[in-house]
């Protein structure tokens, strides 16, 4: 019998009579059909007793028991059981209410640090209190919804008010007849469990059972908080799980769950940070957001007001409207944290306000009001003593990535019982269930931070703690955001200021060890043998500004010569302006800039949060500040950037020569505008390419008018113009645009000419012809792959390429040629006069007809260096006869690309013969082709072969069998010259057609 549950249903079953019991198993043989089950066989209905059948229905439907028993219990004339059926397991659900609300309450009462009256938080929540009701009560369907905002601004506060307003019975009493509230950070030392084991850890006794409960998913909504602090990697699209039942890593059972693989019934209410947004959002499907925005000024007075009596909330709340800590106020934990302090010295009869510009400052301030109201009469050695073991604690839960901790995780590091108590009642600890926590998760972080400034070299060694290059690498390298506030505060902590405010608690502090290993760090993170990279330097940035150090803000950023920087917010805008103003040895500058930046300036109507008069203002005044620095770059990249009319003015103003920074000033030498969403009228052209250096324009992706090409080809045009590479992929350029550049660029410095994926058409090529025959044209490379091409645009090809002496590479690449229109370039290839090196066919519909043409070409040309035939369908005669070619003496061939032909392993012999005895050729390109084994022996032996002088073979060596990778592993061994590769050319490539990937932070 399946528990309690079976039970209860026994009990019910045995009120039926003998022949209402009859009747219930006939009606059961139809019942599951309505349930969309598998129905039981008749036999094991018609021979069970009411005992076995209840173990039947259990074992054979888990979870709908007890609604099928009610539908059967109408159907029999048993009206009375059904409501008495209803009853019990409404009991069952208003006892688990009843057990949440005294746990929440309780939760609410000592661990929620709101320290005002519930009417009076409600008032201050009311829009997103509002939003939840709306979300939830609208639908009927499963929903999810986030709970966001930045750290401390209360996603958990509100969470833990929801839960509790609900097990009250005054929120979503018609919408959920369960929730379940869990802080899946308490999990990071579970390595695996089952739903069902996480929901029974939550149920009073004589609860129903979690069958029943998972009987009607739709009823159930799903409390996920603490995801910012979880070491599981959740972005996980494999091995999901739909079975509730089973036990599976802890990682695989929150994403089936949040992915709705598991349960997908159910409704789900996220609290999601600054750090799990990024890894979580995308997993979900349509969720819905509140958001939690912090305290407005009159709500920081509203709290003041409420936290202190009357009175003394009335001057508290005056005195914060002329500090500087009331930006730091309107996130509610500081709030909290400010008003504490303050009380704490009003109970010491201290006069004065503290202020603090910074994090590191404000934490400081409270920290050190808080000892001074314990230990006021206590030697500093001993404080510091004391505060060490607490930050020990702290940061060896950093690194385990542990949250909650145990009475032998405060023992090891030397925190009594008498301790803890003292810890809890200065509001640094907080009990969580029968565990400790840090009374909140930022708090843990800047107690770890000051770990690294209180450790000595006499200290014991704890393997686990990692030491300050360890935790940079993790923050700015290797991308772990769990780390950036604690990395927030070790910058912070190393001002000057802040380290006076210890020392009467804790007496001299030194930071300039801290300081000294930072600069370490990044002097190693700046060279070129380093195999980290900076990754987050927006994060850098924001750190070294709450360092308030001029002097170490200097030292640091002139170790960076290259640095990428995703602007998302102005406040980011800020800071980078502040950091890379400082810079003196910045060369290379990649950014990218979000559309919110400059619609918060300019496109208020566009901004989803409404943002001062003052704020765009300076925002305004933060782009002019980066754009003074771009006259001393050598590489500037703007990658995606979302500019408009004023934001793109800014930037031509900055590129513009002043009495003060003279044109000769300017030292920039490639510039790239890739997938810009406006371009401006174009005005712009004309200051950037009478810059003296600029040898580099890239504008890939980035739309390009017909009036805004013009002012390009005047700028072109123009005498002081030293532009040799023009790089204008995807600006969707017409043939009459193409027509325009062709006739600018006669008399122009470009040697490389890339109009990549534009519908030039044969009309296009032809004006392009016409440029490449004049005298004047010193073109060496056009790029003309994805162009809308036919055979057409090949016959005004032929005519130039035996009229042009400086054209060595053209690309063809993924345009409708065929045959025809490549042995019309082959005539051109074959005659004396033609001095192409390299000529680009991927993808050009051609067949192995036309490689006799190219063979011929092969044997006669001694110009032609690479030719790269890939994505044909050439066959096995087509290179056939190409390894004929290249077994001739007179061919010069050095690099062949056939990757993703067709051909078959057949012609490994063919390829074999080719590579002992062609004499040139050192790349040969088989990429995205699986041959088989016995014809990779063969391919094999000739690359063992001492007259084979390959250098480069393209293949992908995973896409083998093992037997078939370890030969080629062993190729590689023996022969140290050659190296095979997958995607051997594709960098090169695109470098060479200027064709970018959409912005993310690795591009």
């Amino acid at each position: 019998m399946a528990g309690s549950s079976g039970y209860g249903l026994l009990k019910l079953l045995q009120k039926l009579s003998d022949e209402e019991f009859q009747r219930f198993k006939e009606l059961l043989r139809e019942e599951p059909e309505k349930f969309k089950l598998k129905p039981i066989s008749w036999t094991k209905i018609e021979n069970s007793s009411k005992e076995s059948l209840v173990t039947l229905l259990n074992t054979h439907y888990p979870g709908q028991a007890w609604n099928m028993m009610l539908s059967l219990f109408l159907q029999v004339n048993r009206e009375d059981l059904s409501i008495m059926a209803q009853k019990k397991k409404r009991h069952k659900q208003t006892k688990y209410k009843k057990f949440m609300k005294t746990t929440f309450e309780r939760i609410w009462t000592l661990e929620t640090n709101t320290h005002i009256p519930d009417r009076n938080y409600h008032l201050i929540v009311e829009v997103q209190y509002k939003a939840l009701q709306e979300i939830f009560d609208s639908e009927s369907e499963p929903v999810t919804a986030i709970v966001a905002g930045t750290t401390g601004e209360g996603k958990t506060t509100f969470l833990r008010k929801a839960m509790l307003d609900w097990a009250s019975g005054v929120l979503l009493q018609n919408r959920f007849q369960y929730v379940f509230f869990f802080s899946v950070f308490s999990l990071n030392n579970t390595t695996e469990l089952s739903l069902a084991e996480l929901i029974s850890s939550t149920l009073p006794e004589s609860s129903e059972t979690v069958d029943d409960i998972l009987s009607d998913p739709k009823r159930i909504l799903f409390i996920l908080d603490g995801f910012d602090y979880l070491k599981f990697d959740l972005e996980l699209r494999t091995n999901l799980c739909n079975d509730w039942r089973k036990r599976l890593p802890t990682q695989i059972v929150l994403s089936s769950l949040l992915q709705k693989i598991m349960l997908p019934g159910c409704s789900l209410l996220l609290e999601l940070g600054q750090i799990s947004v990024p890894k979580i959002r995308h997993l979900l499907k349509y969720p819905r957001v509140i958001t939690m925005q912090g305290f407005s000024e009159r709500s920081v007075e509203f709290y003041c007001m409420s936290f202190f009596d009357n009175q003394r909330g009335i001057e508290v709340a005056e005195n914060l409207r002329n500090n500087e800590v009331l930006h730091l106020c309107s996130n509610p934990y500081l709030c909290w944290m400010f008003c504490s302090c303050l009380k704490w010295q009003f109970d010491r009869e201290e006069e004065g306000y503290f202020k603090a510009k910074t994090d590191a400052a404000f934490f400081t301030n409270f920290m050190v009001s808080a000892f001074k109201s314990t230990y006021a009469h206590s030697p500093s050695k001993q404080n510091r003593a004391r505060l060490k073991t607490l930050c020990t604690l702290a940061v060896e839960g950093m690194w385990k990535e542990l949250f909650v901790f145990d009475s032998e995780d405060l023992r090891r590091n030397g925190i009594s019982e008498s301790d803890k108590a003292v810890w809890l009642k200065m509001q640094f600890l907080q009990t969580h269930g029968n565990h400790t926590v840090f009374y909140h998760p930022t708090l843990q972080s800047y107690f770890a931070a000051m770990f690294y400034f209180l450790k000595q070299d006499k200290d014991i060694c704890v393997p686990v703690i990692g030491s300050i290059p360890q935790l940079l690498g993790n923050m700015y390298a290797r991308g772990q955001t769990q780390w950036l506030q604690l990395g927030t505060f070790l910058f912070g902590l190393i001002n000057e200021q802040v380290a006076a405010l210890l020392q009467p608690c804790f007496g001299f502090i030194q930071p300039i060890y801290v300081r000294q290993e930072i600069i370490c760090y990044f002097k190693c993170l700046g060279q070129q043998e380093c195999n980290e990279k900076l990754e987050r330097s927006q994060t850098l940035f924001s750190c070294l500004r709450d360092s308030q150090e001029e002097r170490f803000v200097r030292q640091v950023v002139d170790l960076l010569e290259e640095i990428t920087v995703d602007i998302s917010s102005s406040d980011v805008l800020s800071v980078t302006a502040y950091a890379l103003q400082k810079s003196s040895k910045l060369k290379k500058l990649h950014l990218h800039i979000q559309k919110t930046v400059f619609s918060e300036i300019y496109c208020p109507d566009h901004c989803k949060t409404r943002t001062s008069i003052g704020k765009r203002r300076n925002t305004a005044e933060y782009w002019k500040t980066l754009c003074g620095i771009f006259c001393n770059l050598y590489v500037l990249d703007l990658d995606s950037c979302q500019f408009n009319k004023r934001a793109i003015q800014d930037l031509c103003n900055s590129m513009s020569p002043t009495p003060t920074v003279p044109l000769t000033a300017f030292k920039l030498q490639s510039l790239s505008c890739s997938f810009m969403a406006d371009f401006g009228d174009g005005s712009l052209f004309h200051t950037l390419l009478q810059l003296p250096h600029l040898k580099y324009l890239n504008l890939y992706g980035t739309y390009l008018s017909m009036d805004v090409t013009e002012k390009l080809c005047a700028a072109l045009r123009c005498s002081a113009c030293r532009v040799e590479e023009l790089l204008l992929g995807k600006c969707g350029i017409s043939s009459k645009a193409c027509g325009i550049i062709a006739t600018s660029l006669i008399n122009s410095k470009v040697k490389h000419l890339s109009l990549v994926e534009n519908p030039l058409k044969n009309k296009g090529v032809m004006s392009l012809c016409e440029m490449l025959k004049d005298p004047s044209c010193v073109l060496q490379s056009l790029m003309l792959s994805y162009c809308c091409l036919t055979f057409i645009a090949c016959g005004h090809l032929y005519e130039a390429l035996l009229s042009n002496k400086h054209l060595s590479l053209l690309d063809l690449g993924s345009n409708f040629l065929e045959d025809t229109g490549v042995n019309l370039l082959c005539e051109a290839l074959k005659d004396p006069n033609c001095t192409l090196k390299e000529l680009w066919l991927p993808g050009c519909f051609l067949t192995s007809q036309c490689c006799e043409e190219i063979s011929a070409v092969l044997i006669c040309n001694r110009n032609l260096k690479t030719l790269k035939l890939g994505n044909n369908n050439i066959q096995d005669t087509g290179v056939r006869q190409l390894c004929e070619a290249l077994s001739h003496p007179n061919c010069n061939l050095e690099c062949l690309g056939l990757d993703l032909c067709e051909f078959t392993s057949d012609c490994c012999k063919d390829l074999a013969l080719a590579l002992t005895t062609c004499k040139t050729l050192n790349s040969l390109n088989l990429d995205w082709k699986t041959l088989d084994h016995s014809g990779l022996v063969v391919l094999c032996e000739a690359l063992n072969h001492k007259r084979c002088n390959l250098k480069m073979l393209g293949l992908d060596k995973s896409a083998f069998s093992e037997e078939s990778q370890t030969l080629l592993q062993d190729v590689e061994k023996k022969n140290n010259n050659l190296n095979i590769l997958h995607h051997p050319w594709f960098e090169a490539e695109r470098n060479k057609r200027g064709t970018r990937l959409v912005w993310n932070s690795r591009n």
